[in-house]
């Protein structure tokens, strides 16, 4: 369980840019939750999400996963329980390294590291079974360097890394934007396959409102560091994207635009 409590967030405090974006901002993610987070650009998804990884310092509350505080806990110490896939494909892997050794470093994943090979040949066939649940045909391209993969096949990749080691909590930072049609669909079928089959809480933020109404459990939309929409069950069902488009629109139209 992911709880956000009491969090607030100020940005460039004193000065007349001042922008106050979280005050006294509740959230709870429960176990097994598949959340998607829309909103529009400056809404907190996303700022939400950095809070969590560790990326962000807040100014007051807390945040804890499975009952722990980990709101004062930097990013990589934090990375021993959380996944998270860049809406970036480069940045979840080695470009200069091979499929397999990106999968072994995974792999490796908070264990301590000795003088011992990095490679293990034990776990190749781990990895390859992994790899085939993609459907891409990169459990025959272990030795294919990362980076000459496709935008698609490296984000997928870097799916598979961010979950090998089941992560306490998944973190999907806009993780389909940089990908074409295709492979953003293909990509999010494996998305819900993996948190699916391996009951991972994962939060999602994307401006995708197709994705955010056909995958997940529950659907939040923030607006001013605020959850205006925060549905599931038979209620997220029950949302088209319409529905999601005419709240934007009232949002616009108070703004003024």
């Amino acid at each position: 369980m992911l709880e956000l409590s009491n969090i607030h967030k100020t940005f460039n405090q004193g000065t007349i840019d001042e922008k106050v974006l979280f005050s006294d901002f509740n959230l709870t993610i429960n176990d097994g939750d598949f959340v998607g987070v829309i909103g529009s650009n400056g809404s907190g998804k996303t700022t939400m999400l950095n809070i969590v990884a560790g990326d962000m310092p807040i100014d007051s509350g807390s945040v804890k996963l499975d009952g722990v505080e980990i709101g004062k806990l930097k990013n990589y110490k934090r990375a021993a329980k959380i996944g998270r896939v860049f809406q970036n494909p480069s940045m979840g892997t080695c470009p200069s390294m091979t499929i397999w050794e990106n999968m072994s470093i995974a792999d490796n994943k908070g264990k301590s590291f000795g003088l011992s090979f990095g490679l293990n040949r034990k776990r190749k066939d781990f990895y390859r079974s992994q790899l085939e649940l993609l459907g891409m045909g990169l459990e025959d391209r272990l030795n294919t360097q990362a980076g000459s993969l496709s935008g698609g096949q490296r984000q997928a990749l870097a799916l598979i890394m961010a979950t090998m080691i089941r992560p306490d909590l998944l973190l999907l930072d806009e993780h389909t934007a940089a990908l074409d049609p295709k492979s953003s669909d293909t990509v999010m079928m494996l998305t819900e396959k993996i948190v699916r089959e391996k009951k991972i809480t994962t939060l999602m933020v994307t401006h995708n409102l197709r994705h955010a109404v056909e995958y997940g459990t529950r659907t939040i939309m923030m607006h001013d560091g605020n959850a205006i929409i925060d549905v599931s069950g038979a209620e997220k069902d029950g949302m088209t994207i319409n529905d999601y488009l005419k709240v934007f629109n009232e949002i616009s139209i108070e703004c003024g635009n």
